[in-house]
């Protein structure tokens, strides 16, 4: 069964899915079960895929990185989560062409982000 919010990657051909709504049933690509991602943290190091959460009025930015990430074509951050008890509030989508950053008219008390190389990071 799929989890409400989570993050699957198939290991053959590398799509992604967020799950919006879970039900029964797995997720299938390529013939196999796709890959349940589990967040990466602070203690897994890579300071610059660490999502950073800053108060910004009565809004919330989330910057990629202590040390900003690389934005470029082949190596980019494809999302910006936004998360309040462990639920996905909203949500950015990037192209490498964009900064590695998202502000939301949302409460949040966390952030999650996907780096296409290096997967997913929580903070």
């Amino acid at each position: 069964m799929a989890e409400a919010d989570g993050i699957y990657k198939c290991n053959v051909c590398g799509n992604v899915v967020s799950v919006i709504e879970a039900h029964e049933g797995t997720l299938v690509c390529c013939g196999q079960n796709m890959e349940f991602l589990k967040a990466k943290n602070k203690d897994d190091g890579q300071e610059k895929h660490v999502p950073i959460l800053e108060k910004v009025e009565d809004k919330v930015k989330v910057k990629v990185g202590s040390v900003p990430h690389p934005m470029e074509e082949k190596h980019f951050i494809e999302i910006i989560q936004l998360l309040k008890d462990g639920k996905v509030v909203a949500e950015k989508r990037l192209k490498f062409t964009d900064k590695p950053e998202a502000t939301f008219c949302a409460e949040g008390d966390s952030a999650r982000i996907y780096c296409n190389i290096h997967g997913l990071w929580k903070g």
